[in-house]
């Protein structure tokens, strides 16, 4: 009796249940620090809390896109990174917004809160990182989430040092900056993965690679 599929086919099936089971965990870390930091941004007063609890939710959104492409055909993969970096540039334009709001409106934010939460929610996106680094040579789709997963540690370390400088320095400013520079990381982000995608999707349909 000849092989229920070929090498090929078994070995696609395979890293597509990979990729799936990575996603679905990553996607439950993400969501569930989204709330965290949604809610201890509220309290203590933190652009930069709040624009990674932002970024924390629109990474959900992002795992979920990736979740439902895995597995499907490479221009549908390419599709989903496309939606995924505009949903990565209507976030980084929304924490643009909301920090320069909260500029104008003054308030010192609690160190002591953002830098207990900022370390909870390096520690997570850590774990999500050292997940997806084995998948992220596999295609456009899973290269654009590990591109989110590694903004997501650069900017909760950016958290902690607003934490500290808040801390030390009695001022509101540094949380604003790390607010700003996590937009602008953001939508650099949000311009290389749509780049990535409208490439892949104007290529010719024989053609297949890692955008």
């Amino acid at each position: 009796m000849s092989s229920c599929c070929s090498n090929d086919t078994c070995s696609s099936t395979s890293a597509a249940r990979s990729q799936g089971a990575t996603l679905k965990v990553v996607l439950g870390i993400n969501a569930a620090m989204f709330v965290v930091e949604l809610t201890a941004g509220l309290l203590a007063g933190s652009s930069a809390l709040l624009a990674d609890s932002l970024d924390m939710f629109g990474d959900a959104l992002v795992y979920g896109f990736s979740l439902y492409a895995v597995g499907r055909s490479m221009r549908l993969r390419a599709v989903a990174a496309l939606l995924k970096g505009a949903i990565m540039a209507v976030f980084g334009v929304a924490v643009l917004v909301h920090t320069l709001v909260q500029a104008s409106l003054g308030g010192l934010p609690a160190a002591p809160a953002m830098g207990a939460v900022g370390t909870l929610a390096l520690a997570a996106n850590l774990i999500c990182l050292w997940l997806l680094t084995r998948h992220r040579s596999d295609d456009i789709n899973m290269r654009s989430v590990w591109l989110c997963s590694r903004n997501d540690v650069a900017a909760n370390a950016g958290v902690l040092v607003a934490a500290a400088a808040v801390w030390l320095l009695q001022s509101p400013w540094p949380d604003l900056l790390v607010g700003l520079a996590i937009a602008g990381l953001f939508l650099r982000s949000a311009g290389e993965v749509l780049l990535s995608a409208l490439h892949q999707i104007r290529r010719p349909t024989g053609e297949t690679g890692v955008g």
